[in-house]
Parts: structure tokens; sequence; C-alpha cells
């Protein structure tokens, strides 16, 4: 059973409305956790994951048709399988703990090949772009996808080593990140940005949710509701932008946040934002 909690579940499911017989589409189904609840509910979900292992290890329900696949597909895949209108779609654009078990290199934590790609099938790994970027282009992933205050000394630190030896573990390049980013952490872990940027590139995140919004809102049905769960400033950026130009009506004035209580029994959260919207 998956050890993975859901990030702002109540509210998700809150805006989400979920109707017995009602068809859901779940555009990230990670661990299932917002799948589950939905099912319990009495929703149908149709679960997208571009992960083999989500999709073998998930949960055996008669009103689940999982399917292995990128949501930059969304429409596609949902017409493929004869759900072209549905009562509403959740993208949990956060990574889930058992991504984080699963695929190799994803977790600062342990010392593994540095690949990070969620659909084993993507040619280009975390270890390939540490390796071939230039110093400047290290800086600039690490500042727009992670955020990252310390990215040109770490781009530099980056570039010295990687002459020396190729880094091609995670455990290499966290040695490489503590030694730049030394004593000036608190709560997070100094790899913590680096990792996330990395993974964003890895996996074309940004440029993938980009494609997928416009086809989820023409699969809406009247009345239909978007929730997308973000955990990155361009993200939600990407999300704002689309639902201000869209035709659906927002829901959420200002992204909804977690509150202290799930922050402290659940750290991951603490960046998460969520936005809703209504097909009208």
């Amino acid at each position: 059973m998956s050890l993975h909690q859901s990030v702002l579940l109540s509210e998700a499911l809150g805006f989400l409305q979920v109707k017995p017989g009602g068809r859901y589409i779940d555009a990230t189904y990670g661990g299932g956790g917002h799948t589950r609840e939905i099912l319990s509910r009495g929703g149908q979900v149709l679960g997208l994951d571009v992960s083999p292992q989500a999709v073998e290890a998930a949960d055996q329900d008669p009103n689940l048709k999982l399917v292995q696949g990128n949501f930059s597909r969304i429409a596609g895949i949902a017409g493929e399988k004869g759900w072209n209108e549905v009562d509403g779609i959740l993208f949990d654009l956060g990574i889930s703990s058992d991504e984080l078990e699963q695929v190799p290199g994803m977790s600062f934590r342990r010392d593994e090949p540095l690949d990070m790609r969620l659909d084993p099938s993507l040619g280009v790994t975390a270890a390939d772009l540490i390796n071939a970027l230039p110093e400047s282009k290290l800086v600039e992933l690490f500042e727009t996808f992670g955020d990252e205050h310390y990215g040109r000394p770490l781009a530099a630190a980056i570039k010295q080593a990687r002459q020396q030896k190729k880094i091609e573990t995670s455990g290499e390049l966290v040695q490489i990140i503590e030694r730049v980013k030394r004593s000036k952490f608190e709560r997070v872990h100094p790899a913590t940005q680096v990792f996330q940027a990395l993974r964003i590139a890895v996996n074309d995140e940004l440029d993938t949710l980009q494609q997928a919004l416009p086809q989820a809102d023409s699969l809406l049905k009247v009345g239909g509701r978007l929730v997308v769960i973000s955990f990155h400033s361009g993200e939600d950026r990407i999300v704002k932008n689309f639902l201000k130009s869209s035709d659906l009506k927002s829901l959420t004035d200002k992204p909804v946040i977690p509150g202290p209580e799930e922050v402290a029994t659940n750290p991951r959260s603490r960046s998460a934002k969520l936005r809703a919207a209504e097909k009208i």
C-alpha cells in the first residue's frame, strides 16, 4: 500500500464536488490518493500517469481505468477511452513519495544513478544535463526551474567537478551542492531546488502543463470543475495565466495553500498552491 500523503486532499475534493456516477480524470495518478477519495464518493476515474511503476502498483477497482501516458495527450487519451465529456479534472503536479522511491536519482537522500525520468522512454537524463549544459545554461536552469538563489556558484562548482570526473550519481551531485551551500539552509535540504529544477527539465513539465490545460478545458462539461495543485512558481504562473485567458470561471481569487497542521505532518506540502475553476 502507498505511503504517499496527498496534498490538499479535502480542499481538492471540495472543489471537484464529486457526484455518484460522475466521470473524473486524475491526470497525475501518482500514489492514487486523490483517485481513491473520488472512488469512495461514487465517482468513476480515468487515471493517467507517465510512470509504468505507478500503473503496475495501482489499486484494482471496476470504476477505475488507468492508462500509462503523459497528460500532454489528455484529450487524445480521453477520446480513445470514450471519455469526451467529464465532470472534473485534477492535476497534482507534485512528485509522489512512491516516485521518489522508485525513480532513480529523484531523491537526494540516496546515492543512485542520476536519471530522474518519470517515463523511462525519454531520451535525456539528469546526468546528461549536469554534464553537458554550459555553465550559463545551468545557472538559468537552476534559477528558472528551481528558484535557486545560489545558481551561479553551484553551476561553477559543477563545471569544476565534471572537468575532473563525470557526475553520475545523485550522491555525487549532493556533495557538490552541500559544499557550496554549507550552512546556508534551515528547514529545507540544500539540494531541494537543484533536484526540482532537474526533474522539471528532464520531464519537460512546464511545456507539458501548457499543452494540457486547454485540452482539459475542452473535455469539461458545463459545470465541470478543473483543479490544479502546483508546487513551483512557474507552474502556478502558467495555471493563473491560463485561467485568466480561458472561458472558465475561477473559483479561487487567491491560491489555496496548506494550513500549518498539514505542513507539520507533511513538510512536502509547504509550497503547494491550489487553483480551481468551473466551466460555464
